[in-house]
């Protein structure tokens, strides 16, 4: 057994992670699922012989004194992976993370069209969240790609170690791995800032003093990028303020406040097609009101502000991107229900939003061209209904009122059984304006059918496959 043909065989299954564990066969992560290889179990020493020969001599003095070590493994033509090494009970254990060499985009991975606002930020922070698995590393991985297509800027990444690998495009791209090009995160932000950075990535915020540089190079007018291992952006805040001794809480909530743009947190959902796995977003976005909460630790009113900014802002819970993949028919609502943190406010916003009586009445899913986790789409479209419905009512009202003139006319006219010269004109009067009046009404009617046929082509171009079966939206 070789470690090469293993990663193989990892890369054939469509697996995401690889475990080398004594006492058992290799375990393979396939859709959040790990599974036995058809294997033999692996003796501690077998374990040994498979991962010596990927560990250069550094690597294993390191694995030798802090009892694990942190790396990147390359397998010409079949993907990269990023693996850690480890003691457990005395033995060496391995994981192998799959990094393809070529990854997706932010369009490629559907996530919702806001993210690509945060590329264009001349300066602050940016934080990409969730737990581990989670896609934070693909993700700033595509913003940062989207950011040196289209912007001629310089971008220092560091990282531990590197994972994928970034080409130069309209921009520049300088990648540092700790150990390797550097010391550790804190060393190369100190230094980073003489290498005439525009743009700074911090694979991730590990201790205290490099959330303490991140926050300081964000001030120095650069934008600035990092991860977290947390559940929520509300969560996010607090984890960044606590990572400090308690008399420097208020400093850092305010430095936070000032220098914060943005939190995207992510959670994988089993599909519903079984073809892998979803992004469920959680979106914040800095904004006077949210500046003034993360200022004062108002955590669970920052989770407020986000579920009421999801329109103009495009803010979102996690509850209403699990409502807009349950609405797509991505994911169906008992794995949304299972999945979210706050279940019975889920199930309330699921019937809310949608009048939704059975979850499995939601769309199937099409080529919609929006993210299907971006509940903000969903907003614009009942937006677009209630126009059309003010629309109807009003034309209806208009029209009716024309009939009723129209039918008085006629009343007056059927009157006048023996008109006299003086009526004469009074009738002529009479009758150019009931002609006046339904050349008005088929005009206005003809300029209402315009309005309202612009809005249904607007509705479909918003809800494309979506327009079929669902109850309580544009049922007409």
């Amino acid at each position: 057994m070789q470690i090469d043909g293993l990663l193989r065989l990892m890369v054939e299954q469509g697996a995401s992670d690889l475990h080398f564990k004594a006492g058992r066969p290799p375990l393979l992560r396939v859709n959040d699922r790990l599974l036995p290889a058809s294997a033999e179990p692996l003796s501690s020493e077998a374990v040994q012989a498979l991962l010596f020969p990927i560990l250069d001599e550094r690597q294993k003095g390191l694995l030798a004194t802090n009892l694990f070590v942190d790396l990147a493994h390359s397998l010409p033509g079949v993907s990269r992976f990023r693996v850690t090494v480890y003691r457990q009970r005395g033995t060496l254990s391995a994981a192998f993370r799959r990094v393809p060499f070529e990854f997706p985009s932010l369009d490629d991975w559907n996530l919702p069209e806001v993210l690509k606002d945060f590329a264009r930020l001349p300066q602050g922070l940016v934080l990409v969240t969730g737990p581990a698995g989670s896609g934070k590393s693909s993700t700033l991985a595509a913003l940062i790609r989207e950011i040196v297509s289209t912007r001629p800027v310089h971008v220092v990444c560091i990282e531990d170690p590197i994972e994928f690998l970034i080409s130069d495009d309209l921009g520049s791209v300088s990648q540092r791995e700790i150990g390797t090009d550097t010391h550790s995160f804190a060393d190369a932000l100190r230094n980073t800032v003489r290498q005439d950075p525009d743009v700074i990535m911090v694979g991730e915020m590990r201790d205290t003093e490099t959330i303490a540089t991140v926050l300081t190079a964000a001030e120095t007018g650069h934008l600035v990028f990092s991860t977290l291992h947390t559940n929520s952006a509300a969560q996010t805040v607090d984890r960044v303020v606590t990572a400090f001794p308690e008399p420097q809480h208020r400093q850092v909530r305010q430095q936070l406040s000032q220098v914060l743009e943005a939190v995207v947190s992510l959670k994988l959902v089993d599909r519903t097609d079984e073809q892998g796995m979803v992004a469920a977003v959680e979106i914040l976005k800095t904004n006077p009101r949210v500046r003034k909460l993360v200022h004062d630790g108002s955590i669970q009113e920052l989770y407020d502000e986000i579920e009421r900014s999801a329109g103009y802002e495009r803010m979102q819970s996690l509850n209403q991107s699990l409502t807009a993949l349950v609405f797509n028919g991505v994911i169906t609502r008992a794995t949304a229900v299972a999945i979210s943190p706050q279940p019975a406010d889920l199930d309330l916003l699921l019937r809310k939003t949608f009048g939704m009586h059975d979850a499995e009445s939601s769309v199937s899913e099409g080529d919609m061209g929006v993210s299907k986790a971006d509940f903000s789409h969903i907003m614009r479209l009942h937006e677009v209904e209630k126009a059309y419905e003010e629309l109807q009512e009003r034309y209806a009202h208009e029209i009716a009122e024309r009939d009723a003139t129209i039918r008085r006319m006629e009343a007056e006219l059927t009157g006048q059984e023996q008109p006299d010269s003086n009526s004469e004109g009074t009738i002529q009067a009479l009758t150019e304006e009931k002609t006046k009046l339904m050349r008005q009404v088929a005009f206005q009617k003809q300029e209402y059918d315009t309005k309202i046929e612009k809005l249904q082509l607007r509705i479909k171009e918003l809800s494309l496959s979506a327009e079929p079966a669902r109850a309580g939206l544009f049922r007409r």
